[in-house]
């Protein structure tokens, strides 16, 4: 449970809350729980309460409008995040998006995301930490220390088992009692336990039969009984359903609005004696101790009255892009560099970095450092070159590079009523966020018009992502006047579907032509949100991938070194769907081997939020993983290639091949996922099932060498010596990890899990020592007999060392 330790602020602001909560009625508290747009709650002045704002923010804090107007601060993917194995850097990461936050007028971050990496197949792993729950809970309570040192709030999601998006807003995940405590649960227990979180976002999926929104035991039962959480929950985007079912069941908040099951509907319901004013009641004043605790409770202080200090955001995301970076291979001495060498760089995604995922993790920040900016600005002149490749967008893309894009907003007579900003060529107005000027009522047609540049010569294609009436015109030529459709029923298709191409046009490169993508603006009358969604998307001359292939060959032959970036893109990980396999898209395989064949000093670098099969892997020098490395990740890529920094990360997942990996299911059947591996994911599947990954949870290689020297215990603290034997300095995440010794102890579980972690810094050839103290969690099973935690008294070996596969220094342990 949860420790509160209520402090006399403490008191002050509860009281706060309760005088607040007297002095409203049932419609205004009721009002107060259903989101007034697609991002705030409703002021109620009568107590003094401003609006209070939510905003997306696992990466970066977007604001209230998708726009790049205000551009914002994109750190590295939740899974570079985890692989620092740095709780306090996470700390630091949550400190600057509070500093974001608070610039751009938001009181809580919708973050940080950690669900498991249950399968590798899932679609949105790269916004979720680690197929690890300790791991996960370390790094994501340092997050939610960090941003509410800052005085914001957090939600910390997706409140359980929303491991998958297929199917997401239906499937009922079955899911044993022990597995939930032992895995899904126990991130979000840490996180209660150990970092207070002002909020926790309940799921889209049902749970054993019941959704999410309306599970009275895990919310009220076990979130708020068992483990003492006194924040207030809200609900993912739409996925509320039942007004009587969500209050009894725990919903605090319902969101979007201004249709939701709340509000009106839920004063309604107590009217009707469907529901009772005290259930409405404990949800108000969860709302108002949030808003005390963020400081907009008039006559409550808030948690934080001095704020840290100002954190630089672009050498933070450098920072903890380094950090991330996982050197799996390292043959030869490949990295770093040798300085002074010709270089190659190759690979469409050294150029068109993708640094961020799709979906609820997408923000525009003011700058973009892609590999090849970073190395040409690190690389003496002359000594870099730059191929292709191989393009693994072999579908239509976002129109961003060369297009300046404005959105138009004219009225049933054709008046401009408003006008905004597309970034990307992207359109995503949800609610009330519309540009300045521009009412539901008024708005009749949205046109994205503009300019593009082509940087190549040849057929460039045009498409357009959403549904409705769309024209599309490219250089005076209207080549679609139609309505798109929609393929299946999802409330987010025209955010997440695929773009349809709708237009060929043959352009000459630096040559201007004009460009537009008109929408009539449709609101369906039972819809509960009014969106505008839709994107004009591009997609460059395909030219010959051999050709490419080759080039990208004679340039690898001339040089030094040959750097490849592979890649994945928006079609293969983003929100909204699942992974249909692990293979990189289009020829990236083909160039590894061509360009590998040429020069046996290849490094390649792998640019993608999850695991990807890697057939190729020990034929190249060096293969280093980047995940989704943020606004600097280029920058950051430079410092480590060059030497100046060393990779400093470990996997936080298993990577293997889909043949080879144990859990691969993620779509239900007949509405239902059976979560039939138990306890059994992530790298203790793979040791129950025999079978090797490509790289193991934990690994990572750095630019030094270190010995484990020895391991002593005292009950179960853990000190650990280790040795830095080679030739710079470095960091070592020294990682423990338990094996029950027979017997009883087996208890039917996992092989070894992990159980501790710590960094150590030293210099060539020092020595230092590490203290580790292992949580008695470690040693509890969940008892489905008891419905209890049950200690397993018995004999423990610990294995310390480089990753779960390379253990080096082992003792035993009795509890």
């Amino acid at each position: 449970m949860a420790s509160t330790n209520p402090t006399p602020a403490d008191a002050a602001r509860e009281a706060a809350v309760e005088a607040a909560l007297a002095k409203l009625d049932l419609d205004a508290k009721a009002r107060l729980l259903a989101g007034q747009d697609m991002w705030s709650l409703p002021a109620l002045r009568e107590i003094g309460l401003p609006s209070l704002v939510m905003s997306d923010g696992p990466i970066g804090v977007r604001g209230v409008r998708w726009t790049a107007d205000d551009p914002s601060v994109a750190l590295p993917s939740p899974t570079a995040l985890a692989a620092t194995w740095d709780p306090e850097l996470a700390h630091r990461a949550g400190v600057l998006l509070a500093q974001e936050a608070r610039r751009k007028s938001v009181h809580v971050v919708l973050a940080p995301t950690v669900n498991l990496h249950r399968s590798p197949l899932g679609g949105r792993h790269f916004e979720a930490y680690s197929e690890d729950p300790y791991l996960t809970g370390r790094i994501g309570a340092g997050f939610v220390r960090g941003v509410q040192s800052g005085g914001i709030g957090t939600t910390v999601k997706h409140f359980v088992a929303n491991d998958a998006e297929t199917d997401r807003f239906t499937a009922n995940n079955l899911v044993s009692a022990r597995a939930l405590r032992e895995l899904y649960l126990a991130p979000f227990e840490a996180i209660v336990e150990n970092a207070h979180p002002w909020g926790i976002m309940l799921a889209y999926n049902s749970v054993n039969g019941t959704t999410m929104t309306e599970h009275r035991y895990l919310v009220n039962e076990v979130l708020r009984g068992e483990w003492g959480f006194d924040g207030f929950t809200v609900s993912d985007w739409m996925a509320a359903r039942s007004t009587t079912d969500a209050i009894q069941g725990g919903l605090d908040v319902a969101m979007p609005g201004p249709d939701t099951i709340y509000g009106e509907a839920l004063a309604r319901a107590v009217r009707d004696g469907e529901a009772t004013e005290a259930d409405v009641d404990e949800a108000v004043r969860r709302v108002l101790r949030l808003a005390a605790r963020v400081g907009i409770l008039e006559g409550a202080e808030p948690v934080v009255t001095d704020l840290p200090a100002t954190v630089d955001g672009e050498a933070l995301a450098r920072e903890i892009a380094r950090r991330s970076f996982v050197l799996v291979r390292n043959e030869r001495g490949a990295l770093p560099m040798k300085p002074g060498g010709s270089v190659a760089l190759i690979g469409a995604a050294a150029r068109d970095a993708r640094v961020l995922g799709g979906g609820s993790a997408l923000v525009f920040p003011a700058r973009i450092v892609s590999p090849l900016d970073g190395l040409t600005a690190a690389l003496p002149e002359g000594t870099l070159t730059y191929a292709v490749g191989a393009d693994p967008n072999e579908e239509l893309s976002a129109a961003d590079r060369g297009f300046h894009l404005r959105a138009v907003c004219r009225d049933a007579d054709g008046t401009v009523i408003g006008t905004g900003s597309a970034p990307g060529g992207q359109i995503q107005w949800m609610g009330s966020d519309l540009p300045d000027g521009v009412t539901h009522d008024r708005l009749h047609t949205v046109e994205l018009t503009g300019t593009f540049t082509p940087r190549e010569s040849g057929q460039h294609t045009f498409g357009i992502k959403g549904l409705g009436a769309f024209t599309l015109t490219i250089d005076g030529t209207t080549h679609y006047d139609d309505v798109q459709r929609p393929e299946k029923d999802d409330p987010f298709a025209a955010f997440f579907a695929a773009p349809v191409p709708r237009a060929q046009a043959e352009l000459t490169a630096g040559e201007t032509v004009e460009v537009s993508l008109t929408q009539v603006v449709q609101f369906p009358q039972d819809a509960p949100l009014k969106v505008v969604g839709f994107s004009l998307c591009h997609q460059e001359p395909q030219r010959d991938p051999d050709e490419l292939i080759a080039h990208a060959v004679e340039a690898a032959r001339a040089a030094d070194t040959a750097v490849v970036v592979v890649a994945t893109t928006d079609r293969v990980e983003s929100e909204g769907f699942d992974r249909k396999d692990l293979g990189l898209p289009g020829r990236q395989d083909d160039l590894v081997r061509a360009v590998s064949a040429a020069n046996p000093n290849t490094v390649v670098v792998v640019n993608s939020g999850s695991p990807v099969e890697l057939p190729w892997r020990d034929d190249v020098a060096a293969v280093l993983l980047t995940w989704f490395p943020g606004q600097e990740g280029g920058a950051a890529l430079a410092d480590v290639l060059t030497g100046t920094h060393e990779p400093g990360g470990r996997l936080p997942t298993t990577w293997g091949s889909l043949p080879d990996a144990p859990v691969t299911q993620v779509v239900p059947t007949n509405g239902e996922l059976p979560y039939t591996e138990d306890v059994f994911i992530g790298y203790r599947s793979w040791e129950k099932e025999g079978r090797t990954p490509s790289y193991p949870f934990g690994h990572g290689l750095g630019y030094t060498d270190w010995t484990y020297d020895a391991i002593e215990t005292t009950g179960t603290t853990v000190t650990i010596r280790v040795r830095n034997t080679g030739t710079r300095p470095g960091r070592e995440t020294i990682q423990l990890y338990l094996a029950a010794v027979g017997g009883e102890t087996a208890a039917d579980r996992p092989a070894r899990w992990l159980a501790g972690f710590t960094t150590v810094e030293a210099a060539p050839g020092e020595a230092v020592e590490a203290v580790v103290e292992l949580p008695r969690r470690a040693f509890e099973i969940w008892d489905e007999s008891t419905n209890s935690w049950t200690h397993v008294a018995g004999s423990y070996e610990i294995q310390a060392g480089r990753s779960i596969a390379d253990p080096r220094v082992t003792a035993t342990v009795t509890v």
